[in-house]
């Protein structure tokens, strides 16, 4: 072993080895090459979705034009409260449209004019000219993430209001009914129904547990929540605590409880996912889950659908690339026709993967991840048959 390790290393292979890796680093290196191609795709990124966004804001004023005479909404409301949350909504769900188009277009548009058979020629291999693509993809992939995970949550909440107020009719659930729901580790509560916008409950009722054996039970009919305060009033009330065999009840007309839940927890509908940020979304998962309440798979999968979105900027530019680098006589119409009939199918997969995910029994993980995992896989075939 000391022979070996004392045999001095020829310097010739030293340096063919350090050679090969400084070619290796010098291929990577951004070049001219590299900024023109991450300049056209984000420049094509960003004035596709600015085409798209104010091809929205046309269709929704005009639809909507006659609610905002009725419900006499300024111009500074439908500017800056309405449509400037209105704007990022529309992004976030066009997002993996956007960047299909935008590298489809491009892309064939360099291929028609033999931007991409020149390239090529020059030596330059596929692999090295995806190089540029996959730093592109990896800004918009975080400037997607950021979007949908902290940026639009906040702006979808002042957006649902604002519809809410002005378009639905105030249409906000008035109430929920028959509500189980785990308060703590020991606690359990009940309530026969809940109005949502008086911020009382009616029936209701609270059980604490040691292990297997309850301790005390209280019934009230109706509970009540202090806005100034931020705690509940129990109206007449009747307590009974359980030490053993023996038994002790207490009735009252009023109590102030500090209670671990709040009429916000009542308020779930279709959008309140929508208006939760990547934080708030996994506290709520969290206190849900100790609280043994259904329905979660509903808040996983948008967790995970996120994050799988923000992902998808990389199978969908390498499908895309795939796709337009190659010359055809139908031109950049004929790649543009199926890059947007792609993007639809990747979109209504998305909703598909939804349904598993809440009524099919399919994990949340891998339904956010189907699409991803279908794409991907064309992504690879094509990939692979690319540079023939």
């Amino acid at each position: 072993m000391e022979e070996l390790l004392d045999t001095p290393v020829k310097p010739e292979v030293v340096n063919h080895q350090n050679g090969n890796l400084k070619k290796w680093v010098s291929s990577l290196k951004t070049t001219t090459l590299d900024r023109y191609i991450i300049g056209k795709f984000l420049q094509t990124f960003f004035f596709t979705i600015s085409i798209f966004v104010v091809i929205a804001v046309v269709f929704d004023y005009s639809e909507k034009a006659e609610d905002f005479l009725h419900g006499h909404v300024t111009l500074s409301q439908i500017i800056f409260v309405y449509y400037l949350n209105f704007i990022p909504f529309y992004c976030s769900i066009l997002s993996p449209l956007i960047v299909f188009v935008a590298v489809i277009f491009f892309t064939a548009k360099m291929a028609n004019d033999t931007e991409i058979v020149a390239i090529l020629s020059s030596g330059v291999s596929f692999n090295r000219l995806m190089y540029p693509y996959f730093l592109t993809s990896v800004f918009l992939a975080l400037f997607i993430f950021l979007l949908n995970g902290f940026i639009i949550p906040p702006s979808n909440k002042i957006r649902n209001e604002f519809e809410n107020r002005y378009f639905n009719g105030n249409d906000i659930p008035k109430s929920d009914i028959n509500i189980h729901f785990k308060v703590d580790n020991e606690d359990y509560a009940y309530m026969e129904s809940f109005n949502i916008q008086e911020k009382i409950g009616f029936k209701f009722s609270l059980e604490k547990f040691h292990g297997q054996d309850m301790v005390s039970k209280l019934i009230a009919s109706s509970i009540k929540w202090d806005s100034v305060k931020k705690n509940w009033k129990i109206m007449d009330y009747t307590q009974k605590t359980i030490h053993g065999f023996t038994e002790t009840m207490t009735k009252g007309s009023e109590k102030v409880m500090n209670l671990d839940f709040t009429p916000k927890d009542f308020e779930k509908n279709s959008t309140f996912k929508e208006t939760m940020n990547m934080i708030e979304l996994d506290r709520f998962i969290d206190r849900e889950k100790r609280r043994g309440a259904g329905g979660i798979e509903n808040y996983e999968f948008e967790v995970y659908k996120r994050y799988a979105l923000s992902f998808a900027t990389f199978i969908l530019t390498l499908i895309g690339v795939s796709l337009s680098s190659k010359k055809v006589r139908g031109g950049v119409g004929l790649h543009l026709g199926i890059g947007i009939g792609c993007s639809f199918a990747y979109i209504v997969l998305i909703q598909f993967s939804l349904v598993f995910a809440t009524q099919g029994g399919v994990p949340p993980l891998l339904a956010a991840w189907i699409p991803n995992i279908v794409f991907g896989m064309v992504g690879i075939y094509l990939y692979k048959i690319a540079p023939k």
